[in-house]
């Protein structure tokens, strides 16, 4: 009996793999440079990173004679990169299908400058974070452990820096971001969720928020909430529909909880117990448990957890 050669033949895979390339597919796009770099986003979401927290993550790309000559290379150096990215994202909008690098290179420009005019607004929301981490959790010993070290920091801080791209029409880059987060974390934010001041996310592995949520200032949220749609069903007809849940000031949600829809509002000052499945609005003030699955009136004399 004649032996087979075990040798592979490449130039068949290659011909098998290129003839499906061939057929009518959405995913068969080949054109790699017309996609942002995935790596690059990444590495320009750090450095946005260091221009928040100057004095907490070391410099290793350049030396610095001081702090103002550290800023403007490293303003320069993002405003290059981004607005390059950008450039090659905005493809990915219908509107400029058909325009050519150097009409999108303009239009990039523009929308960088725009959103590197928005640190400050970035800094001084991610301070309030800060304040809120700490104030929140006795095992946070300094302001320096929760922003090296914690998760939920970081993913509030993505969030913001990409929120910031989503409002400006950025096709693809803010969702790079978060995603990144996202993977590095377990807490998925969409950049289009509206986030106030004072957010404190305590743990956060499995946290999920929508992209149409809306969250009040001084919400604190533990570790498996999701603040998600009601039913997706609708597929890309919801596009812009308000899907997800409205959350007002100072609420606090439990591990665990569930709250879904687009016009589910969490009022002022409720505490959303551990686990509870919501889908309709509650009261300001109320608070839901999972054993009665029902809101009750606040109750000043119980501690925090009443009757979770």
């Amino acid at each position: 009996m004649e032996k087979k050669s075990g040798k592979l033949d490449i130039e068949s895979v290659v011909s098998a793999i290129l003839a499906d390339y061939r057929e009518d597919r959405i995913i068969n796009r080949t054109d790699i440079l017309d996609q942002p770099d995935r790596d690059v986003v990444i590495e320009i979401l750090g450095k946005i990173i260091k221009m928040i927290f100057p004095g907490y993550i070391r410099e290793k790309s350049y030396k610095f004679y001081n702090l103002n000559s550290r800023l403007t290379v490293l303003t320069e150096d993002i405003i290059y990169n981004l607005k390059k990215q950008i450039a090659i994202s905005l493809i990915q909008k219908p509107e400029y299908a058909g325009a050519s690098y150097a009409e999108r290179a303009d239009v990039a420009e523009e929308i960088t400058g725009k959103f590197m005019l928005r640190i400050p607004h970035i800094r001084e929301y991610a301070e309030t974070d800060v304040q809120a981490f700490f104030e929140g959790d006795p095992a946070a010993y300094n302001h320096s452990e929760i922003i090296l070290c914690y998760p939920g920091l970081r993913a509030i801080i993505t969030a913001r820096i990409a929120h910031e791209l989503f409002a400006l029409g950025v096709p693809l880059i803010p969702r790079m971001m978060t995603e990144h987060a996202h993977s590095r974390t377990g807490i998925d934010i969409h950049p289009g969720a509206t986030i106030g001041k004072y957010f404190f996310i305590d743990h956060g592995t499995g946290i999920v928020v929508g992209e149409t949520t809306i969250i009040g200032d001084y919400v604190k949220i533990y570790q498996g909430v999701t603040i998600g749609a009601l039913s997706t069903r609708g597929g890309q007809t919801l596009r812009g529909v308000k899907r997800h849940p409205t959350i007002e000031d100072r609420v606090t949600i439990y591990a665990g909880a569930s709250i879904l829809g687009g016009e589910t509002v969490i009022g002022h000052d409720a505490i959303i117990g551990s686990n509870t499945f919501i889908t309709e609005s509650v009261a300001p003030g109320a608070r839901v448990s999972f054993k009665d699955r029902k809101c009750e009136e606040k109750d000043d004399s119980m501690s925090d957890y009443g009757r979770l």
